[in-house]
């Protein structure tokens, strides 16, 4: 079993938020993943990692999406804030994921938060005592912090390396597991 438990934000981070195309007003019918994505969440989930997704936006949006690529196995439970009735980074939303996940307060040490958003994925992980890594190669926000609580642990660049990042801080995670941690 992995340590390390990945929650992800979906718009602009796994989902190109440009490619998307709406009806209903702001429901997304389809849009398509940054490239390298899939593969990702094919790496995270046969390594052996618990994923959760933790994202703003309507359910209908993310059934439409994730259904469009056969990809809505890949999360163990999801955190949508139409269903939580708050957005990141209220700590609301990762503790709906952490109670699907029947995670407790402890295991915040082990939880990973990767978002594109600095006030919302990054300043959220960081009050609730999450490793935050910013989905850097973001292209429509603000990418530099402008606070301490707005900065982030980790930054990747591209899609392609969050699967050694993980696999980087599981290690680390299951050597301070041996200590006592």
């Amino acid at each position: 079993m992995r340590n390390a438990i990945i929650f992800l934000d979906s718009g602009d981070t796994l989902v190109d938020e440009s490619t998307e195309v709406r009806i209903k007003g702001d429901v997304v019918d389809h849009a398509e993943f940054f490239p390298g994505i899939k593969e990702v969440l094919f790496q995270l989930k046969n390594a052996g990692f618990r994923v959760a997704l933790v994202a703003d936006g309507l359910v209908e949006s993310f059934d439409n999406i994730y259904q469009q690529h056969e990809m809505e196995t890949y999360f163990e439970v999801r955190a949508i804030s139409e269903t939580v009735g708050v957005c990141k980074p209220a700590g609301e939303m990762f503790k709906t994921a952490m109670e699907k996940m029947n995670l407790e307060e402890a295991d915040k040490k082990y939880i990973i938060m990767i978002g594109n958003n600095l006030e919302r994925d990054i300043v959220g992980a960081n009050r609730m005592g999450i490793t935050s890594v910013l989905a850097g190669y973001s292209p429509r926000y603000r990418m530099k912090p402008e606070n301490e609580e707005e900065t982030p642990d980790y930054v990747v660049c591209d899609p392609s390396e969050i699967p050694a990042l993980i696999e980087m801080l599981d290690k680390q995670m299951e050597n301070k597991k041996q200590l006592g941690w």
